[in-house]
């Protein structure tokens, strides 16, 4: 067999598992919401209950992180959002309001195209196969060629558990004959209504130009600021945390670290302790050379490996106990690895004179890659927080957390999700995280309650402007006034 009969034999696979999944979301459409939450639970449980077997197969297949830790990505991917999911309203009328006289009707999309990333392989499909189904949608999953296996076994698993209580067949469909043309196809076939891409950067651009709507998320690259009123013990305890947790391929994750001078001792002390590695210039700047590749992207041999792992392939000495790798930085660019996205257990470090340079510092960061995506600040000054939260440009500014397990909502209570929306100066469609609120679209139902000669009234504006005194109060307070009095008439 050669390369060209492959590719058009993945496109034909790719053809045949969208019509299956056409014919079972019509099917899927016709269920109560009651049956769309029973089978959503069950595929949850079948997950939930193979989130060991799961994870050592991710780990196995892909080389990436630790297998314990992608248990709990496994468990967060099918209880958590289980639990956030299990009572939302999804399927029919899913509002009703009397007194405006407008009812709402949740309208599934149809077909989703579902890309999985290497990174996350198992609990990313987890995490889309539930929340498409609980919208009442099929999806069609098109994995990382390098994730395949546990990828298949992942929807395997589901679906075999979701028939046995009515899930439609060919509901959940993945693509075995894993090509670029496959994936193409699978975005831009008519009969795919919506594409939910977690990514790199090329993938994500791919969705949204194929003419498909799309829901897409960039690289992350956020900083996390360590504030001098800070509790930096424990500060550093969560970023350790974070960036080591399944070896840092969580795009949430911290890539760079910023500090204030007065602090800086104090904080460089505490990560040495908690077993952090500050590389020596000459070691920094050969594991500079390792991180990206010649055309700028970063080099995958990084990813998801151990410090150990990366120093032996940049031909550096580490401790045999380092847990991350921190290099003290000053660059920002393109060109400067450090500041860029790293999903392995790699620090960038840099020093700040006050908060306010610290802030401008954090949005030079992102803007030059991870823009809308995700920051950390720890803190214990409000008015700086809320500086923060006022002019960053990211979809999610972590306060006092770790920004991997923050971002995703498993130790914040923003909602649980692995796919998380940059927003438009990301790139993206929504800043939201992912779930079945974004996948079904709204169907409005409104009764009249005005006629054409309502319409024609008595300018209420001028009327309400007869006994207000204009020199007694400013422009803003007029109109405050006019808008409250417009307001009261018309309810």
């Amino acid at each position: 067999m050669n390369l060209t009969d492959k590719d058009l034999l993945s496109i034909q696979e790719t053809r045949d598992l969208i019509k299956k999944a056409k014919e079972a979301q019509k099917k899927l459409a016709e269920l109560s919401q009651e049956e769309i939450d029973t089978i959503v639970k069950v595929m949850a449980k079948a997950a939930y209950d193979n989130r060991v077997k799961l994870a050592k197969m991710a780990e196995k297949e892909t080389g990436f992180g630790r297998w314990q830790d992608k248990v709990l990505k496994n468990a967060f991917a099918s209880r958590d959002v289980l639990n956030a999911i299990k009572d939302m309203k999804t399927i029919g009328v899913v509002n009703h309001d009397e007194k405006l006289k407008v009812m709402e009707v949740a309208v599934p999309v149809g077909v989703i195209a579902g890309l999985i990333p290497s990174t996350n392989p198992t609990s990313t499909a987890i995490y889309k196969a539930l929340i498409s189904v609980k919208a009442g949608n099929s999806i069609v999953f098109s994995p990382h060629p390098s994730a395949l296996e546990c990828i298949r076994e992942s929807i395997r698993l589901m679906d075999e558990a979701g028939r046995k209580v009515g899930l439609p067949e060919g509901t959940l469909g993945v693509i075995t004959q894993v090509t670029m043309q496959a994936t193409h196809e699978l975005m831009t076939h008519k009969d795919t209504n919506l594409i939910l891409a977690t990514g790199g950067s090329a993938m994500v651009r791919a969705a949204y130009s194929s003419g498909t709507p799309a829901i897409g998320v960039g690289p992350g690259n956020g900083p996390a600021f360590i504030e001098r009123t800070a509790d930096i013990p424990k500060a550093v305890k969560q970023i350790m945390d974070s960036k080591t947790f399944d070896n840092g391929t969580i795009c949430a994750s911290e890539q760079s670290i910023i500090v204030e001078e007065v602090s800086k001792k104090k904080v460089v002390d505490e990560f040495k302790r908690q077993g952090a590695y500050f590389l020596p210039k000459e070691d920094a700047e050969k594991l500079e050379k390792f991180i990206l590749r010649p055309d700028g992207r970063m080099n995958a041999k990084i990813v998801g490996q151990t410090p150990q792992t990366i120093a032996d392939l940049a031909k550096i000495k580490i401790p045999a106990n380092t847990r991350v790798l921190i290099a003290e930085e000053t660059r920002v660019g393109l060109h400067a690895p450090y500041s860029r996205e790293k999903l392995g257990p790699i620090l960038a470090f840099y020093t700040a004179e006050t908060w306010e340079a610290a802030c401008d510092l954090s949005i030079k960061i992102l803007m030059q890659e991870g823009a809308g995506h995700t920051m950390a600040i720890h803190s214990t000054d409000d008015a700086v927080i809320q500086e923060f939260a006022l002019r960053k440009p990211v979809s999610r500014l972590l306060v006092n957390t770790s920004a991997t397990l923050g971002g995703i909502g498993a130790t914040t209570n923003i909602f649980p999700a692995l796919t998380l929306g940059c927003g438009a100066v990301g790139g993206s469609s929504t800043s939201d995280n992912i779930g079945p609120q974004n996948l079904f679209n709204m169907r409005r139902i409104a009764w009249g309650v005005r006629e054409l000669e309502d319409l024609r009234g008595e300018d209420v504006f001028e009327e309400d402007s007869k006994d207000i005194n204009e020199t007694d109060m400013d422009k803003d307070q007029l109109v405050d006034l006019l808008v409250k009095r417009v307001l009261e008439k018309l309810q």
